[in-house]
């Protein structure tokens, strides 16, 4: 298997968030970083540039940004920010015959009721990955490593970092409190989530927002334990660095999938929205994505193709034994990630 080899630019726009403009009849509001023009090949040969990105560091503030009248034709949400967006009237109906591989997608993650609507889809199952306590080999015990109350731990303080992300950080608190389904989450159990991730709020050095900037937090020393994606121990270990993640820790680790999603006031191409969705599938763009980011891809024919060790190697293998440890991060009911979203701004204020 291919080790990484990052590229300097891809990096750098990964820590700007600033917009890139290219084709002005296709932008994508995305995260920084999948910008990356190995995603859309096909795209750029066909028109001779890359479409016109723009950047959010969090769902819940592109979910706003939207609300208030940004406009862009593409969107790259996660699974359970999809209903609430439906929901709003934010995305607009797919027409999956455009899609060439859309029988190829994984039908778990393809055909969840909450993606649909009135017998329409809304959302392009693409990217998944896990997020897992990572931790630097030299400087963290690895019997620690075994468990996520380590991320509490008072003697770990200012050398932790989490995401600044709300699904990912509930993710954490409610495995850390046993729940492996927050679908069905109690009161309680939000509340003792919540108390958890306060506990680890005390040791958290910085909440980090790209793998980029994690990854100098963690090169540096300055932290030597986090809550992370895939990306995290794959690429740093492909530089060298004593990087590893643990995803059968006592408590689990967690799973995630993102897409793209047309949006319902988009002024550019709809053509272009799907020249630019239907690269993603190729079978070139999944062995990109595994071999040099170290995620997976829906696409599930193209992924079977991938040998175990090779998945292994990226922290995509799958067991029963990991399967019983993940919490899936899909949709959530309502209410209950309202709550998510106030409470962890809360926690990150010290409140």
């Amino acid at each position: 298997m291919k080790r990484l080899i990052a590229t300097a630019s891809v990096l750098a726009l990964a820590l700007t968030g600033a917009a890139q403009a290219a084709d002005p009849e296709l932008i994508v509001f995305d995260w920084a970083g999948y910008e990356d023009p190995e995603f859309y090949v096909s795209y750029s040969d066909k028109y001779g540039d890359a479409p016109t990105f723009a950047f959010f560091s969090d769902e819940e503030e592109a979910f706003q940004k939207l609300r208030s009248g940004f406009q862009a034709d593409a969107v790259h949400p996660c699974s359970q920010s999809v209903p609430k967006w439906i929901e709003a009237g934010l995305l607009a109906p797919l027409d999956t015959s455009k899609i060439t591989a859309w029988d190829d997608l994984d039908k778990s993650f393809r055909d969840i009721p909450a993606y649909q609507k009135d017998g329409q889809y809304y959302f392009i199952p693409l990217d998944w990955g896990n997020t897992g306590l990572t931790y630097n080999t030299e400087l963290f015990p690895a019997e620690e490593a075994a468990t996520l109350q380590s991320f509490a731990d008072p003697k770990h303080q200012g050398r932790v970092s989490l995401p600044d992300n709300v699904d990912d950080a509930y993710a954490l608190g409610f495995l850390a409190v046993g729940v492996k389904d927050w679908s069905t989450a109690t009161d309680e159990q939000f509340k003792a989530a919540s108390d958890f991730l306060r506990a680890v709020h005390k040791n958290v050095r910085t909440y980090w927002t790209d793998g980029a900037s994690l990854a100098q937090l963690m090169q540096s020393g300055e932290v030597y334990l986090a809550w992370a994606w895939n990306e995290t121990a794959w690429t740093m270990n492909g530089e060298g660095h004593p990087i590893a993640m643990k995803r059968d820790t006592k408590e689990g680790s967690s799973s995630w999938v993102c897409g793209y999603a047309r949006l319902a006031n988009a002024p550019g191409s709809e053509e272009k929205f799907y020249d630019f969705v239907n690269p993603w599938l190729e079978p070139r763009t999944v062995d990109y994505i595994v071999n040099n980011w170290g995620y997976g891809l829906a696409n599930a024919t193209e992924m079977a193709k991938i040998s175990s060790e090779d998945l292994a190697a990226v922290g995509l293998e799958t067991s029963e034994n990991l399967r019983a440890g993940t919490l899936w991060q899909g949709p959530v009911p309502a209410e209950l990630r309202e709550k998510m979203i106030a409470e962890f701004e809360l926690i990150k204020a010290g409140f």
